[in-house]
């Protein structure tokens, strides 16, 4: 400890920055090994303070620790000099990672030998100078000086910045003279331009379809992925990725990788086809599919059944229908399972290499870490051989052998399964395979015959990224690169295939596409507009970190996009009749009623008015209480689009006293004081169901035993789902089709039920208006 500080120093870091270096074991390791290596070119004392903070910045920056002595060498040797010329060079090995480097190539590339003299300096700053001279004498010091430094630079890349600033400086002091009064003002700041109301509500109001477009909250989904926006790898720079391992067969596997792609980026989604595809998947979707779409790339849908067990048709369909309602179409539809054969016969050549072997260790032995090692680890190749031949020809039992992979995962799991036992027959292969292989085998090596360039998977498979890269370069195959993102987690829901299945079984739920879920085939049932919840997946961002929101603010993307694209319709959902006495028996008129208010050229429709008409229980008070504007014995209330005011004349109860009818007179809103209010209303209408839906589960998360102590299905809302069998709608809904939605003025944004039929509708209540909920 006490040697390694004193070397430390010797280089010239203070005590206190060695003692933080030493903290850090494989800073500290590097750094010695430089400083060694330094010393053993330039003697004991050759290293001074400028060469030690090189060497201290290359060992704390340099990922490839097999070019430390090779960089430590350069620095020694004085032909890398400036922090310039070390950027210059760690970028140089990152992007050769191998053997040899060629020396001539590396030393152009990091200005070795480059000599910049001052002539040089200021006849570079004298050039920029009298390009910006007209503009400098208007604005004297308070023009952007940043701008001489970094076109002076821009022309002598391997200059000294230091030498350049006061090149500048002394250069421009010459032509502007000494700074007055004036030049040490601050400069006014320009004033932004006043958005107007109706301007602010536009941009607000901007819809986006697969996030091209995004509604004031920031960059569309499609600039978060385009270009250099996530720092991934260009195709065919994967070894320039922290952690990828580069073997001596890797550039080879890389130029003929990019031989078959083009260069074109490559993403796949990878879904089980065992369940339906939740609000989660959305934001893989539109990450796997928005990236490869913003970077005029393809993206493969590639299913991973290599379950038989828990896979169905409905599932398979299901997935690819939510992919292509989502916006996206995939470039071609895969399996796993198209890959059966390719993935036994890699497995054959992973034994014969060494690094994969059969064992009779139980399922249950392997749960859990600290899991003993196999006694079979170390069994003979050909032995292991013969026997997953015999697994393979089914002379095995389910869970009596395995074939396991030599490694151990980030996660210090050892040996992780490759292949396992399943006498099931498959979705598509039928009987004709009895051993099935693991997501641990199955995925890298699925990327890789695809050719995928950016494996981006969840955070949660962090740990299963040296395996990733391990498998493939074990196998010496062509090795994409795994990129992590985080989840999307929303609050008051389930989204666990287990668990909506236990809702379906136990009854609270009517199926997977129940509205109160959060899977696609649910938020599509209730009305969700695909547009919104790529708006969603937008506004979240994508983000490494783990993201868990609150269903409003999909609910207002939602909104935003409905505002827009729902017609308008009026519905009463606890109708209260009322006869207008004034208007004969016979009276009919049609109304004609804008399609959307705001903007009436989008068209319009008719709707009866009669003398009977039907309003709203909650819009008539029989006392009238403070602050309440709407209909009451003392208080008339207009119309809405009728061009009528409405004044009680009589209540009618039933014997109970309840009141079932109004009696009132109209007159024309034109010469009638203006009312407080106006109402909806319906005439002639048709009769439907309606179906208001709440949160499924009364607390935020429902699967925290500190929260909700007698699991999820304890925390059931006993009013999630409320059904109204004799709501009535007006006649301009008549023919509506499955997932036709409106907007029920003054009430919500409703869509039609698959449950709809030719005599009666259904409709599901998507989300309610934005409306204060204390109004009255």
């Amino acid at each position: 400890m006490a040697d390694a500080l004193a070397l430390f120093t010797s280089i010239g870091l203070s005590e206190q920055k060695a003692k933080e270096t030493l903290k850090n074991e494989g800073l500290s390791s590097s750094l010695k090994e430089a400083i060694t290596q330094a010393q053993h070119v330039r003697g004991a004392s050759g290293v001074d303070k400028a060469m030690g903070t090189l060497l201290y910045s290359m060992a704390s920056r340099l990922k490839d620790t097999k070019r430390l002595a090779f960089l430590s060498d350069s620095i020694a040797q004085c032909k890398i000099c400036t922090e310039l010329q070390l950027a210059a060079a760690l970028e140089f090995v990152k992007s050769h990672p191998q053997d040899p480097i060629n020396q001539r190539e590396f030393e152009e590339a990091c200005g070795v030998g480059v000599v910049i003299t001052p002539e040089q300096i200021e006849d570079a700053v004298e050039k920029v100078i009298k390009k910006h001279k007209e503009q400098l004498l208007k604005e004297r010091y308070h023009f952007n000086m940043g701008l001489l430094m970094g076109e002076a630079r821009a022309s002598l890349k391997w200059a000294d910045g230091k030498v350049i600033k006061n090149e500048v400086d002394m250069q421009v002091l010459h032509l502007l003279g000494p700074k007055t009064e004036a030049d040490l003002e601050k400069k006014a700041k320009p004033q932004k331009a006043k958005v107007t109301e109706n301007e602010a509500k536009g941009k607000k109001e901007e819809v986006a379809v697969n996030g091209e477009v995004m509604a004031g909250e920031g960059k569309s989904l499609m600039e978060q992925l385009r270009g250099e926006a996530l720092k991934f790898h260009k195709p065919g720079e994967n070894y320039k990725t922290e952690g990828y391992v580069v073997t001596p067969n890797t550039m080879n596997l890389l130029k003929k990788h990019m031989e078959i792609t083009g260069g074109q980026i490559r993403t796949r989604f990878p879904p089980e086809p065992n369940g339906i595809l939740h609000i989660g998947h959305a934001k893989a979707i539109n990450f796997n599919f928005g990236y490869a779409k913003a970077n005029n790339g393809i993206c493969f849908l590639r299913y991973d059944d290599t379950n038989p067990e828990k896979e169905e048709e409905k599932y398979f369909t299901a997935i690819k229908d939510m992919v292509e309602w989502l916006g996206y179409k995939p470039y071609t539809v895969t399996h796993a399972s198209d890959n059966f054969q390719e993935l036994y016969d890699l497995a054959v050549d992973l034994i014969r290499r060494g690094h994969a072997y059969v064992c009779h260790q139980r399922g249950e032995e392997l749960k859990g870490h600290n899991v003993p090692p196999s006694p079979w680890r170390d069994r003979p190749i050909e032995e292991s051989l013969v026997l997953f031949e015999r697994m393979k020809k089914g002379l095995f039992a389910e869970g009596e052998v395995t074939l396991r992979m030599k490694m151990v995962m980030e996660d210090g799991k050892m040996d992780p399964v490759a292949y396992r036992i399943k006498y099931t027959p498959h979705h598509r292969t039928g009987d004709e395979w009895c051993i099935y292989p693991t997501y641990d085998y199955t995925h890298c090596l699925c990327d890789s015959i695809e050719n995928i360039t950016h494996s981006l998977c969840t955070k949660e498979f962090q740990a299963r990224r040296s395996s990733y890269f391990w498998l493939c370069n074990a196998l010496d195959v062509y090795c994409p690169v795994q990129w992590e993102y985080g989840r999307l987690n929303l609050t008051y829901t389930v989204v666990s295939k287990r668990k909506i299945i236990k809702l379906v079984e136990t009854g609270v739920v009517r199926d997977w596409d129940d509205p109160r879920l959060f899977t696609l085939t649910a938020l599509r049932r209730r009305g969700f507009p695909p547009e919104a919840i790529n708006n969603f997946c937008a506004r979240v961002g994508v983000t490494v970190s783990q993201t868990t929101t609150e269903p409003h603010l999909l609910e207002s993307c939602v909104r935003d996009v409905l505002n827009d694209s729902a017609t308008r319709a009026m519905a009463v959902l606890e109708p209260l009749k009322v006869t207008i006495t004034n208007l004969s028996e016979n009276s009919k008129t049609d109304v004609r009623v804008p399609d959307f208010p705001a903007n009436e050229a989008k068209g319009s429709h008719v709707v009866p008015f009669t003398r009977t008409i039907f309003i709203e229980q909650s819009d008539f008070r029989e006392v009238m209480e403070k602050g309440y504007k709407r209909l009451t014995p003392e208080q008339p209330v207009g119309l809405r689009h009728a061009g009528y005011v409405i004044s009680v004349q009589k209540v009618i109860k039933d014997a109970q006293g309840k009141v079932v009818e109004l009696e009132v007179s109209c007159c024309s809103s034109e010469t009638a004081e203006k009312p407080k209010a106006f109402i909806h209303w319906v005439s002639q209408p048709l009769k439907c169901e309606v179906r208001l839906y709440e949160r499924l589960f009364l607390h935020k998360h429902p699967e925290d035993p500190s929260e909700v102590p007698n699991g999820f299905l304890s925390d059931i809302n006993p009013n999630s789902m409320q059904t109204i069998s004799s709501a009535l709608v007006d006649t301009s809904v008549k023919g509506a089709k499955v997932f036709d939605k409106f907007q029920f003025e003054r009430v919500g944004y409703f869509s039609v039920d698959p449950d709809s039929t030719a005599d009666k509708l259904v409709f599901n209540r998507t989300v309610t208006l934005k409306e204060d909920p204390g109004k009255i």
